[in-house]
């Protein structure tokens, strides 16, 4: 618990007060320790006075039941290490001693000690409120230290003026492309250090040493290697809450370089980028997804693979962890033992291996926090002392808290700070109850650590994703087998690729296999109905979901309760799934048209058949339209047909590409956006999909579903919009009933289509409300289709203000059925014996 609150009282913090109250978490962390371990010295005290129990066989002592299983003193070794990482006061080698040892060993010295061990055990929690005290002081102060540096500096008063300025910088970290929609410039965040700053109006020059968020779009930052020198000109602005940042930094140009990284820097940007080219052969997602399980490169991962991965709570693989550490260590210490190095040789060449495999997958806070509690352990190795896992994570922690306070807020850090601790004091205790009832090693242990992170981390990921995994742990335990083979292939690549090119291909093409397994498991699992149950989300929704996991490990011990929650559990679950799932099904029967709800854009799906269908428009994100096409069982698409070339219509375009086969794609005879165009080219070239740009006439008919093109009935120019009001306009019939799709057409468009096309084709039982539901509609037009019902595709509180309400409610006022994706979800509408009906998700709406 007290790990939980820490964790989510940080990141909270971070987000809504910044990183000062962060600092007032790690205090109540500590506070909740020093209570915690209360209970240690009333168990202790409690133990010496019962003194040693007899034998019923003979009156001999029989070991005690301090540190037995039943004994609950490992609820609060998680507080111990805190102290123990802090000041290793006398009490704790007392009590870690008592929990291993049986009574026969100290019974002897019980009548002459007795009295010091009680004084001991009073006096441990005055030593553990000094360590908690000394934590809270030294995380404070150095938080404080730096908001004092950002707030009270000459930096604070240029951001408050948005200044232009022109400063000096040393990259930090590599820069992280934020992709943009399909005619958008990319931007590039860089992590920076501002070492100068040299301003105008008004004039001043500074010599600083402050960290710096710099957003620039010239592709001149690409590529940039920590440790970088530039200049760059550009305007200050604040940063977010919480961050420690001083300033960001908006950079319209290239940075003007100074000189070369390091050179540690240097070697390890060509490994990475030796291993990326390594990878670029490999087919499908599995050449995006290797460097980011090796080093935490996922600039080429799949954004629907990623979403995969999350859905099935694997996102951790794809950043570098302890995970990895443990696996390149561990082969470099089987190697060292193998040929008998000494303990002094074997944690030097793992303390450089340990400092390469930092700088090749960068130091990011997970990594840091593995690295601290790698580096602890080795110095323990050298010294020939054993090592304490939960004394190093504790020191580790307390740290890096202290030297960089905003590690505090990150989420990453506290996911694997709390995956570790859940697998160093809940795994092994699972681990050895799967033994107890016979099963095998490997088969107890295997289930045993998923289970233990998954539960670990649970609350905070709930809190974060409101969200909680139903198949996370099996996922986990199917992806477990591939992990290492991965990470060690991909490492070889890396090393390879400088020396031996196409030995680090074949590396790569050997890491491909298990890469590939993992790929399968996340997909599949992704796909599983009601594999993420909606949570809670904030702060509330993590405790929540923390007091019920306690209160079930509790639970549990008692075989009348255990039962009891299994079936409560297996009732819950049952009835978390959909309805969809229990009765008519999704895609409903008969169904003629589904909008995706897809936030602020189109995606509009039309049955041509089983598995198949013509989708028109793909919205702005790839990720939503593939889980609208999954849900659908959408395999293969007839026709891909896009309405114009707006990003909010092609910037998903890769999600209906994903997985699936696109038999053609068709376009409007029109060039413009140039970006978006380009951009469904090029992926109609890599699915070896034939693009077509069609006009009024073009037709296709497959399934049951004739598709014809009524508009524009002639290129349009100078209107409000004219990639708008040159949007294919589409008449669709199937099953008896007809559906405009008039893509987002305004008043220019739609008085063309009156005057133009034959009146009787506008007619339509289903109408998909041109351009989201703006204003910009032509009540004519509106009055000459008369829909029975309307579908609105549109975001929630979007800043266009749509839909319109006037345009609403005209609709309603004329009869129509008007429903909208940012309120139901994903909208059908389906044909029946009874006429024309709305299905939300499977949920059958009549009407």
């Amino acid at each position: 618990m007290a790990a939980w609150l820490a964790a989510l009282l940080a990141l909270h913090s971070s987000a809504t007060a910044g990183a000062v109250q962060a600092a007032a978490a790690l205090v109540a962390a500590l506070v909740v320790a020093v209570l915690d371990a209360a209970r240690c010295r009333a168990a202790l005290c409690r133990a010496l006075r019962a003194g040693p129990r007899r034998s019923r066989q003979g009156g001999a002592t029989t070991p005690g039941t301090i540190g037995s299983p039943a004994d609950d003193s490992h609820r609060w070794a998680g507080s111990i290490a805190v102290a123990a990482s802090l000041g290793r006061p006398r009490w704790i080698a007392v009590a870690a001693s008592l929990g291993g040892a049986r009574w026969k060993a100290v019974a002897a010295s019980l009548d002459r000690l007795r009295w010091k061990a009680v004084a001991a055990s009073l006096g441990g929690a005055r030593w553990i409120a000094v360590a908690a005290l000394l934590g809270a002081a030294c995380g404070g102060s150095a938080t404080a230290a730096r908001v004092a540096a950002r707030d009270a500096g000459p930096v604070a008063a240029l951001v408050a003026r948005a200044a232009t300025v022109e400063a000096d910088v040393v990259v930090a970290d590599d820069p992280r492309a934020l992709t943009g929609s399909p005619g958008r410039p990319i931007t590039y965040l860089v992590a920076v250090d501002l070492t100068g700053m040299r301003a105008r109006d008004p004039a001043v020059a500074l010599r600083l040493d402050v960290r710096a968020l710099v957003l620039g779009n010239d592709p001149g930052w690409r590529g940039l290697l920590p440790g970088q020198r530039a200049t760059v000109t550009g305007r200050l602005l604040a940063p977010r809450g919480g961050d420690l940042r001083a300033a960001v930094l908006s950079v319209k140009r290239a940075p003007a370089l100074r000189g070369r990284p390091p050179w540690t820097q240097r070697v390890a940007g060509d490994l990475r980028a030796g291993l990326q080219r390594a990878c670029a052969p490999l087919p499908g997602p599995v050449g995006g997804l290797l460097p980011g399980l090796v080093v935490g490169d996922t600039s080429r991962l799949d954004p629907a693979l990623a979403e995969d991965f999350r859905t099935t709570g694997m996102t951790h693989l794809n950043a570098v962890s302890g995970a990895n550490v443990a696996i390149v260590l561990g082969v470099v210490l089987f190697l060292l033992r193998w040929v008998r190095a000494g303990p002094v040789l074997t944690a030097a060449v793992c303390a450089v291996a340990l400092v390469g495999f930092v700088l090749l997958a960068r130091p990011s806070p997970s990594v840091v926090r593995a690295a601290a509690m790698g580096a602890i352990g080795l110095l323990g190795l050298a010294a020939g002392r054993p090592r304490a896992a939960l004394p190093a994570l504790g020191a580790g922690i307390a740290a890096l808290v202290v030297v960089d306070p905003e590690l505090a807020g990150d989420p990453g850090f506290a996911l694997s700070v709390l995956a570790t601790g859940g697998l160093l004091l809940l795994a092994p205790r699972w681990r050895d109850a799967l033994r107890g009832r016979r099963w095998p090693v490997w088969a107890a242990e295997a289930l045993a650590v998923p289970a233990a992170a998954q539960v670990a981390c649970g609350p905070v990921v709930a809190g974060l994703s409101g969200t909680v995994s139903l198949v996370a742990v099996p996922a986990n335990l199917l992806a477990v087998p591939a992990i290492a083979p991965a990470t060690l292939l991909g490492v070889a690549a890396a090393v390879l690729s400088p020396v031996w090119p196409s030995g680090a291909e074949f590396a790569a093409w050997m890491g491909q296999w298990p890469a590939r397994w993992l790929v399968l498991v996340a997909t599949v699992g992704a796909r599983i109905p009601a594999g993420a149950v909606p949570w809670p989300g904030g702060v509330w929704g993590a405790v929540l979901l923390a007091v019920a996991t306690v209160a079930l490990l509790v639970a549990v011990r008692r075989p009348l309760v255990r039962r009891l929650v299994a079936v409560v559990s297996v009732g819950a679950v049952l009835g978390t799934l959909p309805v969809r799932l229990l009765a008519a099904g999704w895609p409903p029967p008969g169904w003629l048209v589904v909008a995706c709800a897809v936030g602020q854009g189109d995606a509009i799906v039309l049955p041509a058949g089983p598995g198949r269908a013509v989708v028109v428009d793909a919205g702005p994100e790839p990720v939503p339209v593939d889980r609208c096409l999954r849900r659908l069982g959408v395999r293969e698409v007839a026709v891909f047909v896009v309405s114009h070339f707006h990003a909010d219509h092609v910037g998903g375009l890769a999600g209906v590409f994903r997985g699936r086969t696109v038999a053609a794609v068709v376009t409007p005879d029109w060039p413009d956006p140039a970006g978006g165009r380009a951009a469904v080219t090029r992926a109609a070239a890599e699915a070896h999909a034939p693009v077509q740009p069609v006009t009024p006439g073009w037709s296709y008919t497959g399934g049951g579903l004739r598709l014809t093109v009524l508009g524009p009935v002639a290129p349009l120019r100078g209107t409000n919009s004219d990639p708008n009001n040159n949007s294919l306009v589409l008449r669709a019939e199937l099953h008896g009933r007809t559906v405009l799709l008039p893509g987002d057409a305004e008043t220019e468009e739609q008085d063309a289509l009156l005057a133009g096309a034959d009146p009787g084709a506008l007619r339509a039982d289903v109408l998909k409300v041109a351009h989201h539901g703006s204003a910009y509609q032509e009540p004519r037009f509106l009055d000459a289709v008369g829909p029975g019902v309307a579908l609105v595709s549109v975001g929630l509180d979007n800043d266009y203000g749509h839909p319109n309400a006037a345009l609403l409610a005209r609709l309603s006022r004329a009869g129509a059925r008007v429903v909208r994706t940012d309120l139901e979800g994903d909208i059908a509408a389906v044909a029946t014996p009874a006429g024309l009906a709305v299905a939300v998700r499977g949920v059958l709406d009549a009407g």
